[in-house]
């Protein structure tokens, strides 16, 4: 076995077989790092373009308004597509403006756009390539805000006051030249046609220069609460019954009377300027008897609205003997009168005493825990009261109180042209003709909220 192993052709074999493991040993470590390194075979290279990617501007935000900086551009990228497809879908990587240098100079200057946080292997492009920037001086200053609105889009009839804003003033901040340039702040109130009741909204504040083109500044706040009070003039004028038709044989009208006897007109100054009445015809020629009517009133063209669209009428009559009615006055001649007729006729002619009706006894009846209703609530408002009922005393003859029930009594209170806030209202006070009524007091306190906004 020594003398084997000790033989010239015995080391050969064992040098040749070390030789050729060390050879595959090295080969296939340098297969290993090529595929590790993607180099085992020609990479795939291709372009993608990333459209809107913010760009970033670095400056002194405190000190310094810069302007001219698009907000996005598009960066095309070449390399490896598994590279590409990782970059455009993650995009991890940043293109920014850096003006951070604080000896920077105020003005006009052209900056090319920079791109950080990119795969080395990837080549990227720009597209614009650079912009041309302002650098200002930073201003923040107080400005008073004026509301408008289109006055043409009120409806017919009705009027605005002018628009109260809240808060007052704003602070604008931007470079210097643009606040140097602000003429007018302005907060438009938008509404749509045909208004006619009081606005509460809120409106975007806008700064423009003299010929109200746009500024880019920053508003704080960037919209103020605006209030337009609408509202349309108004007139009481008395209610007129007019009699139409002809009465009935043997019916006489002795009176027509209407309850309520005033009416409100609301529309323009000038149309309520020339109506002193509202006539309401009545037509009798089917009446029969004493009778109470609901009729319409008849609103005119010119005004806008009534405070009431119906009256009631009453109609009293009496009976009358239809002979006596037609019957044309007879003219008898006179004979020469004794002195007994004439006697007889100074005891026919003198008047005998009337007996004088005693007057009905005035009696009081108390009716507690009467409702209130407010009328005229806005959509958009709330009111509540600081009490939704109270007491009422009655004053008439005892039958007619006796007749009297709680549904009888209304008591309304009237908040359509009330603003925000807490108001002394008038009572309303609808009870049955005849009879007095009493209140502890004749006003309520309303408060009137604006409704929360849905969401």
């Amino acid at each position: 076995m020594d003398k084997f192993t000790n033989s010239a052709w015995f080391m050969r074999i064992v040098a040749f077989a070390l030789a050729a493991l060390l050879f595959i040993s090295i080969n296939f470590e340098m297969e290993s790092d090529k595929k590790s390194l993607g180099l085992s075979t020609a990479p795939e290279i291709s372009t993608e373009t990333i459209e809107n990617v913010p760009v970033e501007v670095y400056y002194d935000r405190e000190n310094l308004v810069v302007s001219g900086v698009p907000e996005t551009v598009d960066v095309t990228l070449k390399g490896a597509k598994s590279l590409l497809i990782n970059a455009k879908n993650q995009r991890d990587f940043k293109v920014y403006v850096d003006l951070s240098d604080p000896a920077i100079s105020m003005g006009d200057r052209t900056v090319t756009f920079k791109i950080s946080d990119l795969n080395e292997k990837l080549v990227a492009t720009i597209d614009p390539e650079y912009a041309e920037v302002n650098v200002q001086e930073r201003v923040t200053k107080e400005f008073s805000v004026e509301a408008e609105y289109n006055s043409s889009l009120l409806e017919e009839g009705y009027t605005a006051g002018q628009p109260t804003v809240s808060p007052q003033t704003v602070k604008i901040t931007g470079a210097k030249d643009a606040i140097e340039q602000i003429s007018y702040v302005k907060a438009n109130l938008e509404i749509s046609k045909g208004l006619n009741e009081t606005v509460n909204s809120k409106a975007t504040v806008k700064a423009l220069d003299r010929d109200l083109n746009k500024l880019d500044v920053t508003i704080e706040p960037s919209s103020v609460a605006v209030s337009l009070k609408v509202s349309i003039p108004s007139k009481t004028v008395s209610i007129a019954p007019k009699q139409t038709g002809k009465a009935k044989d043997g019916i006489r009208i002795t009176s027509i009377s209407v309850d309520p006897k005033e009416v409100t007109l609301f529309g323009s100054e000038t149309s309520l300027e020339k109506i002193d009445e509202i006539n309401l015809p009545v037509n009798i020629s089917k009446i029969d008897g004493d009778t109470e009517l609901e009729l319409d009133l008849n609103k005119p063209d010119s005004v806008q609205k009534m405070s009431l669209g119906k009256a009631q009428v009453k109609i009293r009559t009496e009976k009358v003997d239809v002979d006596e009615e037609n019957a044309e006055p007879v003219v008898e001649e006179e004979e020469p009168e004794t002195e007994q007729k004439q006697e007889e006729q100074v005891v026919e002619e003198k008047p005998e005493p009337e007996e004088e009706d005693e007057p009905a006894a005035i009696e009081s009846k108390t009716f507690s825990n009467i409702q209130i209703v407010p009328v005229g609530i806005r959509d958009d408002q709330d009111a509540e009261l600081e009490s939704d009922v109270t007491s009422i005393t009655l004053l008439g003859e005892a039958d007619d109180l006796k007749k009297i029930t709680k549904d009888d009594i209304n008591l309304t209170v009237d908040v359509s042209n009330l603003d925000e806030g807490t108001h002394d209202v008038d009572l309303a006070v609808t009870v049955p003709e005849g009879v007095e009524w009493e209140l502890d007091s004749k006003t309520v306190s309303v408060t009137i909220t604006q409704k929360d906004e849905e969401t």
